[in-house]
C-alpha cells in the first residue's frame, strides 16, 4: 500500500496565492532582521542572519501547516513546538561563569525566542502585531539598553 495515496496531489497555486506566502515569508526575515542587526550592532553572538532565519523558519512551519489544511488545533500545536524547540536554540546562546559567577546572554536568548513569535505571527497573517513587539523590543533593547549603560 502507498503511504502516500492518501496525500491530495500536488497543486501549483495562483500567483496571487504564492505571492501572498513569499510576502509573509519576507515580512517576517525582515522584521526578525531589525531585531538582529540590533543584536549584531551590540557584538552578540546571535545576530542579524540568526534571528532573521528563526523569524523565516517559525513562518514557514506556521505557513506549511496552514496550507496544508491542518485544522486551528494542529496549527497551535505546530506553534506550541515551535515556542518549546526555539528555547533549545535559545539556551545555546546562555553561559555561565563561575569566576566570578555570571550568566550572559540572557537576553539574547529572549530575543531569539521573541524572533520566533514574530514569525508566527506573520505566518498566522498579522502584520500589525508583529509591528508593534518589534518597535516595543527595540525601544527595550536600545533605550533600557542605554540607561542600564548609564548606570
Amino acid at each position: 500500500m502507498n503511504p502516500l495515496a492518501s496525500d491530495p496531489p500536488f497543486e501549483i497555486p495562483t500567483l496571487a496565492a504564492a505571492g501572498k506566502v513569499v510576502a509573509r515569508l519576507v515580512v517576517a526575515s525582515l522584521l526578525g532582521g531589525v531585531v538582529g542587526f540590533e543584536r549584531q550592532l551590540v557584538g552578540k553572538a546571535a545576530g542579524l542572519r540568526t534571528h532573521m532565519m528563526v523569524a523565516l523558519g517559525s513562518a514557514l512551519f506556521v505557513l506549511a501547516a496552514r496550507q496544508a489544511g491542518m485544522s486551528s488545533a494542529d496549527v497551535s500545536r505546530v506553534v506550541q513546538g515551535i515556542a518549546t524547540g526555539i528555547g533549545f536554540v535559545g539556551a545555546g546562546t546562555i553561559l555561565k561563569s563561575t569566576d566570578p559567577p555570571q550568566v550572559h546572554g540572557l537576553t539574547s536568548a529572549a530575543t531569539v525566542w521573541f524572533t520566533s513569535a514574530i514569525g508566527i505571527a506573520v505566518g498566522m497573517g498579522a502584520l500589525w502585531l508583529p509591528l508593534a513587539g518589534v518597535g516595543l523590543a527595540m525601544l527595550i533593547l536600545w533605550a533600557l539598553g542605554m540607561l542600564e549603560r548609564r548606570l
